[in-house]
């Protein structure tokens, strides 16, 4: 039996959580209700955006991952990412985080 939470439900966290925080949440792209892929922008004030991916680490938890940041000279390379992404699997959700400190807030996050 699969014990992940669903993919709408752990959207709806995290959005709770970054208010709880307060910072700011929203859905860039709805994925698959169910098993969708979640894909985390995180910021500070708009600034310094980092994207967290969840990997599945080897004692089996599966973790949110620094997998890219956004150069401030070149931020049409990163969009042009996420587009790719979003081309390649139409069911990943792509959630806007903006908190004081994105680090410790992925922290926060269940694995």
């Amino acid at each position: 039996m699969d014990e992940r939470l669903p993919a709408h439900l752990e959207v709806a966290a995290i959005i709770r959580l970054a208010e709880s925080r307060n910072g700011f949440a929203t859905v860039l792209a709805r994925g698959e209700r169910d098993a969708g892929t979640i894909l985390l922008l995180t910021m500070d004030r708009g600034n310094s955006v980092t994207l967290f991916e969840r990997m599945p680490q080897l004692d089996g938890t599966r973790v949110y991952t620094e997998s890219r940041s956004e150069e401030p000279e070149n931020k049409q390379e990163f969009s042009e990412y996420l587009d790719r992404r979003r081309r390649q699997d139409p069911d990943i959700w792509i959630v806007e985080v903006d908190v004081a400190d994105a680090q410790h807030f992925i922290e926060l996050l269940p694995r």
